[in-house]
C-alpha cells in the first residue's frame, strides 16, 4: 500500500509543507511516484518517519538526525540512553540546588549567621537562566554553572587564560590569542551542539546581565578580543586566496558586522526545521539580508567572488564555528534562487 503525501500528513499529524521539507534535504525521501509526480510512501518510509519523529521528540534537530539515521550502528536504544542520561543531569542539578539550600536551612535554625551572599548568587544565576533558556535549553547547556557535573570549570580555565593574554600584552594576531580564540569557538560549538539558537540566547544573557559578567568573567571585552583573534584565523587563510587589494578590503571590513551573523543564522534554522518554503517571503527577506552581510566584506566584484569561492571549497575550516552546515546552506540557495539572483558566490560565513 502507497500513501500520497496529503494522506501520510493527515495520517501523522504533519503538514504537507513539513514532508516536502523533509524531502528536500534527504531525510524522507518517498519511495515512489505517481504518473502525475505525487509522491508516495511504502511501509519502509512510515517506519522511517516514525524515528524521525521520535528523535525530534528529544529535541535534535534534523540534521542530527539526519546523521544519526545515516550511522546503522547507531539505534534507538541509543538514542534513549542519551535522553536518560541528559533526564539524570536535570535530577543531579535539582538536587545540588535542594543540597545547598537544606544546608542554609539548617545553618538558620541553629541561629547561625550564614554567608548568604553565595546562596543569593546561586539563586540569582538559575533565576536569570530561566528568564533567557527554557528548559530543554538548560538540558543541552552543560557550559551553565548549575551543578557539578557542568562544564562551567573548563570554561572558567579558558577565561583565565585569555585574561592573562590579554594582561600579558598578547595582539588578537597573536598565535597564543588564535590558539585560544579556536578552543573558545570548539567548546562553545560543542556545549551548544552547534544550535546557533542556543548561541543567540547565550550572546544576550552575557551581554545584558552584569551579574553574569562579573561571575563569569566573561566581558564585553573579552569577547571582543576572543572574537578578533578567531577572525585572525580565518584572514590568514583568506589572504592565500585574494590580491592585496581584494584583502585588504577584507581586512577592513570582515569583522564589522560578525554580531549580525548569529541571530540571522538561528532564524534561518528555526525556519528551515519549520518546513517554511524558500519562496515564502519570510525567508526571501533571510536570503536577502544573508546577501547584504557577504557583500560587506567580500565587494561586489564576481572575481573577488570566485576567489572566495575557491577558498571555502578548499578550507574546511573556513566553517568551523560559523553554526553553518551544507543542509542550512542549500535551503539558503533556494531562496535566493527564488529571488532570480545568482547563488551567492561564496559559502557564507558567520
Amino acid at each position: 500500500m502507497l500513501l500520497k503525501v496529503g494522506d501520510l500528513a493527515k495520517r501523522c499529524g504533519l503538514t504537507v509543507r513539513t514532508l516536502h521539507h523533509y524531502d528536500s534535504v534527504g531525510l524522507l525521501e518517498p519511495s515512489a511516484r505517481s504518473d502525475s509526480g505525487y509522491r508516495l510512501y511504502n511501509r519502509a518510509d512510515i517506519s522511517r518517519l516514525h524515528q524521525i519523529q521520535a528523535l525530534r521528540r528529544f529535541g535534535l534537530s534534523l540534521a542530527n538526525i539526519g546523521d544519526i539515521l545515516a550511522n546503522p550502528g547507531l539505534n534507538l536504544a541509543t538514542i534513549v540512553e542519551r535522553q536518560i542520561a541528559a533526564l539524570d543531569r536535570q535530577i543531579a542539578q535539582s538536587k545540588a540546588l535542594r543540597d545547598r539550600l537544606f544546608g542554609l536551612q539548617l545553618q538558620l535554625t541553629r541561629g547561625e549567621e550564614p554567608e548568604l551572599a553565595d546562596w543569593l548568587t546561586t539563586l540569582e544565576m538559575m533565576t536569570m537562566y530561566d528568564k533567557y533558556f527554557s528548559a530543554n535549553d538548560l538540558k543541552r547547556l552543560p557550559l551553565l554553572d548549575i551543578d557539578g557535573t557542568s562544564t562551567a570549570g573548563e570554561w572558567a580555565a579558558l577565561v583565565q587564560s585569555v585574561h592573562e593574554a590579554i594582561r600579558a600584552g598578547f595582539a588578537a594576531d597573536s598565535a597564543q590569542a588564535r590558539e585560544m580564540a579556536t578552543q573558545w569557538i570548539g567548546m562553545l560549538v560543542r556545549d551548544t551542539q552547534g544550535d546557533p539558537r542556543l548561541l543567540v540566547k547565550l550572546n544576550a544573557m552575557m551581554y545584558g546581565e552584569p551579574t553574569v559578567q562579573a561571575k563569569t568573567g566573561v566581558t564585553p571585552e573579552l569577547v571582543a578580543y576572543v572574537q578578533s583573534a578567531f577572525i585572525e584565523t580565518k584572514l590568514t587563510i583568506y589572504e592565500k586566496y585574494l590580491s592585496a587589494e581584494e584583502f585588504s578590503f577584507m581586512r577592513e571590513n570582515y569583522g564589522k558586522r560578525a554580531d549580525d551573523w548569529p541571530p540571522l543564522i538561528a532564524s534561518i534554522r528555526q525556519h528551515m526545521e519549520d518546513g517554511t518554503p524558500p519562496s515564502d517571503p519570510r525567508m526571501q527577506q533571510l536570503a536577502r539580508t544573508w546577501l547584504a552581510l557577504f557583500r560587506a566584506y567580500a565587494g561586489d566584484n564576481p572575481e573577488t567572488h570566485a576567489k572566495i569561492r575557491a577558498a571555502h571549497q578548499a578550507e574546511p575550516y573556513l566553517f568551523f564555528g560559523t553554526f553553518i552546515d551544507q543542509p542550512l546552506l542549500a535551503y539558503v540557495y533556494q531562496a535566493m534562487a527564488e529571488l532570480h539572483q545568482a547563488p551567492l558566490p561564496g559559502s557564507g560565513e558567520a
